[in-house]
Parts: structure tokens; sequence; C-alpha cells
């Protein structure tokens, strides 16, 4: 049996990201991957880039890794209404001004997709979507989405992040895995979230969600004394 593990959208949320690191450490995990949005929202991107890279956990970039990494002036994401756009531009904002040169740079380097070959079978990892780095593929998605997505893919697993919401399901004999958020999850469970991949020769894999608890209010306190929105820290205390 190959263990792997994935977990997502850190977003600057050092106490939860130390949490699932130790977590992984005292199961011996045999492979860790990021995929991608270490930074935003939180209020120690640094630190959540510092961590990943002493821990030599292979990472991908998310898109607000890229906007912040090149400058691009926003990050990419969806905002329902004007509230959510003043609190994701205050997040922007504090974030771009916030990770050091050194960091960008980092985060410039790292790969937009990883592919994986383990018990035989072939994983694609990415953030949002093998199409967009961006594009969020929901659970309640029409299903046409992924039934398209599977005939054009050449893996048999496919594991994303992005929504911030763990979910998984086969399509056209294609798995499609959202490992969740290890820093800012939004499916109304606070802990930080994980997922392993349980995989061994001629089985079909097994996909178990894994939730930490971490020093919520240790975060929510951070993020009021950036100066960030009051909104963020509450969005933290309750997973939403």
């Amino acid at each position: 049996m190959t263990e792997l593990a994935f977990f997502s959208d850190v977003h600057g949320n050092v106490s939860a990201l130390r949490a699932v690191l130790s977590d992984l450490t005292s199961r011996g995990i045999d492979r860790v991957f990021c995929l991608g949005d270490l930074v935003g929202y939180g209020p120690d991107p640094n630190g959540a880039i510092d961590l990943i890279r002493e821990a030599g956990v292979a990472t991908i970039l998310g898109n607000y890794d890229d906007g912040v990494a090149f400058d691009r002036g926003d990050c990419g994401c969806y905002y329902a209404d004007a509230a959510a756009r003043r609190i994701g531009d205050a997040s922007y904002e504090f974030t771009a001004a916030t990770v050091t040169l050194e960091h960008k740079a980092w985060l410039r380097g790292l790969p937009r997709e990883l592919r994986v070959e383990a018990a035989g079978l072939r994983l694609h990892l990415f953030h949002g979507s093998p199409r967009r780095i961006n594009e969020y593929l929901q659970e309640d998605r029409d299903e046409r989405t992924f039934r398209r997505l599977a005939a054009q893919t050449d893996a048999d697993v496919l594991l994303f992040g992005h929504t911030h919401k763990p979910w998984h399901r086969e399509y056209g004999g294609v798995l499609f895995v959202n490992v969740g958020s290890a820093g800012r999850p939004k499916d109304g469970d606070v802990r930080a979230a994980y997922t392993v991949i349980h995989l061994a020769e001629g089985r079909p894999p097994v996909v178990e969600v894994q939730r930490v608890a971490y020093d919520v209010e240790e975060t929510a306190r951070g993020v009021l004394a950036a100066g960030l929105p009051v909104e963020l820290a509450e969005a933290f205390r309750r997973g939403g």
C-alpha cells in the first residue's frame, strides 16, 4: 500500500499548516504534495512559504500565489458581491505588500502542475482545473463539465483545490479529488483539511479526508493584528 497526502489553500495560516505538517509526520505518509495558494487572506504569508520550504513539500502554484508573485494587482478570485470584493481587495493589498521579494521570486519558480505515477496509476495535480488555474470545480457543477475533462485527460486521478471544500467522485472512469483547504476551510468545519490517497496495485484508490484541529483564535487574532478586515477573522472562526 502506498499513501500519498495532498493539501491546498494554506492562505497564510501558519498555525493550521503547522498542525497539518505535524499530523502528516506522525502518520509517516510516503509523499506529500501542496496544490497551491500558500498566500492570501491569512496573516503570515511569508511564514507559510518558509514552513513549506523547510518541510520540502512538493508544491505547485495557486492563483493567489500567481497574482502576488507576478504583481498582477489581483488574485484572479471570484467575489459574489461588492462586500466580498472589498474584503478581497484588502487581503490582496496586504499580501502583495507583505510577501518579500525573495519569496515572490520563489513562488514564480513553482510549476503550475505536477504528474505523479504510483501503484500503476497516473495522477495529475493542479490548483483549479486542467484548463485554468482559477477555475472552480465545485461538487455541484454540471457533470458534463467533469465528463468532458475526463475524456480529455490521460490521467487516472485528477487532484485539485481552490474551492476550499473537499469532495471526490468518479466521472468517465477518472477519479476527481478536491483535497479541501488546509488554511481556510469553507465547508463549515473550522479544522484544517488534507486528503490521503491509499493506492495498491490492481485495486481502486481509496480517498480519506483528514481534519486536524489547530488554534483558530491564534489565526483570527493575527488577522486583526495585521489590520485585515474583521470579516476575515470571522471567516476563519466559522469555517466559511
